[in-house]
């Protein structure tokens, strides 16, 4: 079984489409839904998020900030990877980000330097604009005071949308 996950895995990504990233642009992302959804203490999440023009193949720069109904912030910027599907309408977009976290009034994450990696699953209409879901962890990989590094998990409804020239 070992063997079989990182051939599925290459196979998948051999099959994916090439990207329609070029021809896209500069994409803004609007998110909402549950922060810290797997832990008694959730709140609403907001996100708002540029993801530049692709600057290798698939390769995207982003940056974003996401606010919290417990008066939580996250500022970040990091890396997100297009991948195709279904005659280029469907997308999915692991990301990796690093920034600086506020807790406010919401979940003490450890630190104020805080990494974020995840997933979102888009469907591109004919505008080129995008519909999906995304999921996300914010972790200060263990280097908070006393290796504190609770995490916490979100679960956002995403639309985003192309800005600027292609």
């Amino acid at each position: 079984m070992k063997q079989i996950a990182p051939a599925l895995i290459a196979a998948t990504l051999l099959a994916a489409a090439p990207a329609k990233a070029a021809e896209t642009g500069n994409l803004l992302d609007v998110s909402m839904g549950i922060f810290d959804m797997l832990d008694d203490g959730s709140a609403g999440e907001v996100r708002l998020e540029w993801r530049g023009k692709p600057v290798l193949w698939w390769l995207r720069p982003m940056a974003g900030a996401m606010a919290t109904t417990d008066s939580a912030v996250y500022g970040y910027a990091g890396l997100a990877l297009e991948i195709w599907w279904l005659d280029k309408r469907v997308v999915l977009t692991p990301s990796a980000a690093v920034g600086a976290y506020s807790r406010g009034n919401g979940k003490d994450l450890g630190h104020t330097l805080e990494f974020r990696t995840g997933v979102a699953l888009q469907y591109r209409l004919d505008s080129d604009a995008r519909i999906g879901i995304a999921f996300h962890h914010l972790s200060n990989a263990g280097i908070g005071k006393n290796k504190k590094n609770p995490g916490a998990e979100s679960l956002m409804l995403t639309y985003s949308w192309p800005i600027g020239p292609k």
